[in-house]
């Protein structure tokens, strides 16, 4: 996503609620794919469980050193100097690249909900997703959880820009200001909340992996054969279960997200 195109924001700019939903629309389409690529290989247990690899000066999981090792990259390569993006570890190294300037799109903020998607997605994400046992393919499904995790991450952090855009909305900025004010957290929410994009939002992520999570025949129709490995049972050839997708989005994408935007505001007049 990018939001830096142009200098300036507000409903009209680079932050307009029409571009942040299309770039969250995009986003959707990631983590589908996302999920469907891990969902391929077996839970592996072990790689989410501390202490299960010798690592020098690590004692997280196996997962979580692919991720921080993919974030040294990242780090080294400025994507973390970019607005829109949230690292998981904050021991990373200094890029290597020179500072881009950003114009002032966001208020300052140290907001990140990482450890909470992290948690979400390791404990009730994968399990649900994954076919039970150990298949050895440590590598590749940490590989593939990595771009979950980022691609998670990034799309609930955009909450941040939907809590600029809202607030500097001239028809609602003075009601913010105010609830701001009196630190009333909940009307920030109930003010942010639009319960119809919610649930158009869900009823496209469960459209989405439908037609994604299907196999296409040499012919070019849709396989019906089951697949013996899904960890779906009874979804047919469906290689994520759709309750799963439409759970994670309800259940934890949401709410973070909302979590957030109202998390964002609370400091916006700081």
């Amino acid at each position: 996503m990018n939001f830096f195109e142009n200098a300036g924001s507000g409903p009209t700019g680079p932050l307009s609620l029409g571009k942040l939903r299309q770039t969250l629309i995009r986003l959707e389409d990631t983590i589908v794919f996302a999920l469907i690529e891990r969902a391929q290989f077996a839970h592996n247990a072990i790689i989410y469980e501390p202490g299960k690899f010798d690592f020098k000066d690590f004692g997280g999981s196996f997962m979580e050193w692919v991720l921080r090792e993919t974030e040294v990259v990242h780090a080294k390569v400025r994507r973390f100097a970019s607005p829109d993006e949230n690292p998981f570890f904050d021991d990373l190294p200094d890029a290597i690249l020179p500072a881009l300037e950003y114009p002032p799109v966001l208020h300052p903020n140290n907001i990140n909900v990482n450890p909470d998607i992290l948690r979400m997605y390791t404990q009730e994400i994968i399990p649900a997703i994954c076919r039970p046992g150990d298949d050895l393919q440590y590598g590749s499904a940490s590989t593939r959880d990595v771009e979950c995790l980022q691609a998670l991450s990034r799309r609930i952090h955009c909450g941040k820009f939907v809590a600029e855009a809202k607030f500097l909305d001239p028809a609602q900025h003075d009601l913010y200001v105010d609830a701001i004010r009196r630190g009333d957290a909940a009307r920030c929410e109930e003010l942010l909340t639009n319960k119809a994009v919610e649930a158009q939002v869900v009823r496209r992520m469960r459209r989405k992996a439908l037609i994604y999570g299907q196999d296409i025949t040499i012919d070019g129709e849709v396989e019906t054969k089951p697949r013996p490995e899904s960890p779906t049972g009874g979804q047919g050839s469906r290689k994520i279960d759709l309750d799963v997708v439409v759970n994670m989005y309800e259940k934890f994408v949401i709410p973070l997200t909302v979590k957030v935007e109202v998390d964002y505001l609370m400091r916006r007049l700081t």
